[in-house]
């Protein structure tokens, strides 16, 4: 099993210590604020941690602080790992990237695209098919119930495509009987793909989506703490929300996992600490090896860390400007335009309570900050990428 990270010094790694402070200092005014509950953040550089902290509290209505252990619903920074998983069976020769969905996953067979014209809604047959590179990359028109009011998302929200108590096997069985967004490969639309590339993990392996990520990633890896819910007598450690949004009071609900759920969302269900997915970076950033565990090939690494749209756009809120989307990570493509630092080949995601992790090769650098915030999830991103950027010394 890997050992834990070695800590630093940061100015051995050419971070500086005044920055960091400064960082801490802007976090402990947020949380004084009750802008945030509470956050662990961490970052590492040239295989090493120079910075590990817990801000505010774990639990307000406990009135319980936060440790640096703390365990959070890391929501869709599930979608790398699961994304890890296919990848690891693609190096097998399980399957290739340009294969057809339905060859594997057969009630995905009969898909239709919904084209509104004026008030009626008509269903298209698809183009080509959905390859499962469209699934990892986000372009094969599936779409998640909240990104929207129309009429798809309507449809996605009356079959309630997502149920604790379905098999992942009755979601794919749900969403082939729903219409797409979009035609294949013709827009970028963030959506539930990447729960469909959990039921494919399971199909090609014959395993249950959790017993693989187990036995293949979490395990080898020492994520002792990541898993589809938290087992009791670790509830303790769970962090929360605040019971209402600070900006406009609405309640905020999160996802349970104080009991194991029969649905193993690839793409949002996992919950996780600072440490265990330190470790996932460190092995993405070593080129898909760690402490003598190698995962996945650095080629495979770079290939899912490459942009795989090029022309390809949409859904622009999500994806910033100079930026394009690999196989399960968002891509730098530019140095500037976006209003966010960063060097270009940089990789990274959330999730949706405002866990954010990046990865950047050309600094030797990974940084990634826990908290349960949904509303306020994109500015948090955003001031963390900032601040941690502005603390390279070299």
């Amino acid at each position: 099993m890997p050992q834990p990270l070695t800590e630093a010094a940061p100015e051995e790694l050419g971070l500086s210590p005044q920055r960091l402070t400064r960082l801490s200092q802007v976090m402990a005014g947020e949380i004084e604020r009750r802008r945030l509950p509470g956050a662990v953040a961490l970052v590492a550089r040239r295989g090493r941690v120079g910075y590990f902290e817990s801000y505010g509290e774990r639990d307000v209505a406990a009135g319980a602080p936060m440790t640096k252990d703390a365990i959070f619903r890391i929501y869709s920074m599930t979608k790398p790992i699961t994304s890890v998983a296919a990848m690891m069976l693609w190096e097998e020769g399980r399957f290739l990237l340009n294969d057809p969905i339905a060859k594997y996953l057969p009630d995905l067979g009969d898909l239709r695209v919904a084209v509104q014209r004026g008030e009626e809604l008509e269903l298209a047959p698809l183009e080509r098919p959905i390859t499962i590179q469209d699934l990892l990359r986000h372009t094969a028109g599936f779409t998640y119930e909240f990104r929207g009011p129309g009429p798809v998302q309507k449809m996605y929200m009356a079959a309630k495509v997502y149920r604790r108590s379905q098999s992942n096997a009755d979601q794919v069985a749900s969403l082939g009987q729903l219409p797409l967004l979009h035609q294949p490969g013709t827009r970028w639309e963030y959506g539930r793909s990447t729960d469909v590339v959990g039921r494919l993990v399971e199909v090609l392996s014959g395993q249950p989506l959790s017993a693989f990520l187990q036995r293949r990633i979490l395990g080898p890896l020492g994520m002792v703490d990541t898993a589809f819910h938290v087992p009791e007598p670790h509830h303790a450690r769970l962090a929360e929300a605040f019971p209402n949004d600070p900006d406009d009071g609405a309640a905020v609900q999160l996802l349970e996992v104080r009991t194991a759920p029969n649905f193993e969302s690839g793409g949002g269900g996992l919950v996780s600490t600072a440490s265990d997915y330190a470790h996932f970076l460190q092995m993405l950033l070593n080129g898909g090896t760690l402490d003598g565990e190698r995962l996945l090939g650095r080629k495979t690494i770079e290939l899912m860390t490459s942009d795989h749209l090029g022309a390809i756009t949409g859904a622009s809120d999500l994806l910033l400007p100079g930026h394009g989307f690999g196989l399960g990570f968002a891509v730098r493509l530019q140095a500037g335009i976006a209003y966010v630092p960063g060097s270009i080949c940089q990789y990274f995601w959330g999730g949706l309570a405002g866990t954010t992790f990046w990865v950047d090769p050309a600094e030797q650098m990974f940084a990634l900050l826990l908290i349960q915030a949904p509303g306020q999830r994109d500015y948090y991103r955003t001031l963390f990428r900032d601040l941690v950027y502005s603390a390279l010394d070299d």
